[in-house]
């Protein structure tokens, strides 16, 4: 069991016996129950990228969209689908049949083999197209069995399907759930149309509260495993989410995903017409810290589209197209893919090795946290040039660990010779707050521009957590001296 998996099994002390029979959420009163829940669950989670921080390092993922029709209103959300460079929930390029979705999912099986799981997250609501869902979902589970199925869903019908997904072996499920107060619904959600009329305002939240909170009560009760997304609005749900995390918590939400709102004003969305800002990064690390001790956060999310297609933080969506992947042959073959998959898992291992020897040395007490942004292409490693990079990967680093925080999303330096000004200043607005840059290579002309507003730059091709501490050391050094 590797440490990030251990840190994400591990349960507070304050949960309760009662919380512990479904989902994961609590502990058993024998250890050795504890150890054979862990265990069980560990294999639930250890290739899903979205429900395993170390897994988001090595599995990809796709969605296929196949549900175009919503059933609530979202202030944050105009879904469009003819924009293949926007990334951001609810954004596709094309929408797919479910037999074209099934192939597709077989195509990209074959050629990207760490792809281990097939989501269904819109443009739409899976839940308010359920034909379409549930016939995708069947014909991916015919043909791949030993991929991960799982969905996202608004939660208002899902009550009235959970039986369906548990039948399906659907294991995974994510519901927004964006408040319990559905007087700050109501600020949130301009209507809800459920049961073949439109609720507006108060009343939709109230109705949309409801379902959620017996969605995944059910959810529970069926041992499928939930993530809750909460989409962090400044102003409207900030200062609540902290109550939507002891909540989601008590009624047995496995990991929570608190992400920051979305609201550029050429997205078109209410929010972004209106003026309504997103949170700054330190505002979102401070909310999830606020909630972390009562349930782990998942802080790897990337808010991906619709029709994502690889690891996060990347997009293959469009080697993938329509066009493209309809002339395709599928080349799936389980035992090659396994293959991959045990080379991963040696991987994995040497990584370990590698994060406990650097994490062997004495304690230090009381030792300052700092922030490091790192430039990787996956793997767990510093691995990218300074000038590719197209997010950083944030690590909190003092005298005794290096761990995960969050990312940040960036102009690539890199353009050819044009534009390269804009992207540093937009960089470093994204990184103002690191202590250095933790890069494969970079160019003399960005490392002077980062020495000068006190942000070191290192080489290294080698574990992020070992770098990260390395760096810390002589940082402290320097500082002493």
């Amino acid at each position: 069991m590797t440490s990030s998996s251990k840190r994400l099994l591990n349960s507070p002390t304050t949960e309760s016996p009662t919380q512990a029979k479904s989902g994961g959420c609590g502990c058993d009163s024998t250890s050795s129950a504890t150890v054979e829940r862990d265990e069980t669950l560990e294999e639930r989670i250890a290739k899903h990228p979205c429900y395993s921080e170390d897994a988001h390092h090595h599995y990809a993922r796709m969605h296929v969209a196949v549900a175009p029709a919503c059933n609530i209103q979202c202030n944050y959300c105009n879904r469009k689908y003819d924009c293949a460079n926007e990334s951001r929930p609810g954004v596709v390029s094309e929408l797919l049949t479910p037999e074209q979705a099934a192939h597709k999912a077989l195509v990209i099986g074959g050629k990207i083999p760490q792809m281990t799981v097939v989501g269904i997250a819109g443009p739409g609501d899976p839940l308010a197209n359920p034909d379409k869902t549930f016939r995708t979902f069947e014909l991916i589970a015919e043909q791949a069995p030993d991929i991960k199925l799982c969905l996202s869903t608004n939660g208002l019908m899902l009550p009235d399907y959970v039986d369906r997904i548990k039948e399906l072996n659907i294991d995974h499920v994510t519901i927004t759930i964006n408040m319990v107060d559905p007087e700050i619904g109501a600020k949130i959600y301009p209507w809800v149309h459920y049961k073949r009329k439109r609720y507006r305002g108060l009343e939709g939240a109230k109705i949309l509260h409801e379902r959620q909170m017996e969605g995944l009560q059910a959810l529970k009760d069926a041992d499928i495993l939930c993530k809750v997304n909460s989409v962090m609005i400044p102003g409207i749900n900030d200062q609540h989410l902290v109550e939507v995390n002891r909540v989601i918590r008590e009624k047995g939400a496995f990991l929570h995903n608190i992400m920051p709102l979305i609201s550029a004003p050429e997205h078109g969305t209410h929010f972004g017409l209106i003026g309504q800002r997103g949170p700054t990064p330190k505002e979102l690390k401070e909310v999830q810290d606020n909630c972390s001790g009562n349930m782990k956060m998942m802080r790897h999310c990337r808010q991906c589209r619709a029709d994502a297609v690889g690891l996060l933080g990347e997009d293959r969506s469009q080697e993938f197209s329509k066009e493209k992947f309809l002339e395709m042959a599928p080349e799936y073959d389980m035992e090659k893919r396994q293959e991959v998959h045990d080379g991963i898992e040696k991987f994995k291992e040497e990584l370990k090795v590698a994060k406990d020897k650097a994490l062997t040395k004495k304690k230090v007490a009381n030792s300052p946290k700092i922030l490091v942004a790192v430039a990787t292409k996956g793997g767990g490693l510093v691995n990218q040039h300074f000038g590719h990079a197209k997010e950083f990967q944030i690590y909190e680093v003092d005298g005794n660990e290096a761990h995960f925080v969050g990312h940040r999303k960036i102009d690539q330096y890199c353009q050819g010779g044009y534009g390269e000004e804009a992207s540093f200043e937009h960089i470093m607005k994204a990184i103002a707050d690191c202590k250095a840059v933790l890069v494969s290579k970079i160019g003399n002309s960005p490392q002077e521009k980062l020495q000068e507003a006190g942000i070191q730059s290192v080489e290294a091709y080698d574990v992020i957590e070992k770098v990260a501490l390395e760096f810390y050391e002589q940082y402290v050094k320097e500082l002493g001296n």
